[in-house]
């Protein structure tokens, strides 16, 4: 039987949540705590999840659909209910981009969040 602990096969990825995203973030959240503060607190818990399974499983994000029709693959994205998480893969670095409302005009969006300056 393979002893885990001695074979470690999981690669440890950096995530960097830059501020415009934590505001991103933050607007969300607001809207959801003046209509019901536990939706909003389960739904943190939900997108601080899914920002530490990108630690060790970034590439299990999809290729965004917007962008793959151009043969743009350098982003990916992870759903969560509504919410679309945009990330690329620098090396061991996972940078999430954006968190979308999937119902809106995501494309229009998306191509004004990246052309945006993160701050780190």
């Amino acid at each position: 039987m393979l002893d885990t602990k001695q074979h470690d096969f999981k690669k440890n990825y950096r995530v960097i949540v830059p501020s415009t995203v934590e505001q991103d973030l933050e607007e969300i959240l607001d809207y959801y705590i003046a209509l019901n503060s536990d939706f909003a607190d389960e739904l943190l818990q939900h997108f601080q999840q899914r920002f530490r399974e990108l630690r060790q499983f970034p590439e299990r994000g999809r290729y965004v659909p917007e962008l793959y029709q151009y043969n743009e693959l350098r982003y990916r994205e992870l759903i969560q209910q509504h919410w679309r998480i945009f990330y690329k893969i620098q090396k061991q670095t996972v940078i999430v981009l954006a968190v979308i409302d999937g119902r809106r005009n995501v494309q229009d969006i998306l191509l004004k969040k990246l052309q945006r300056k993160f701050k780190i």
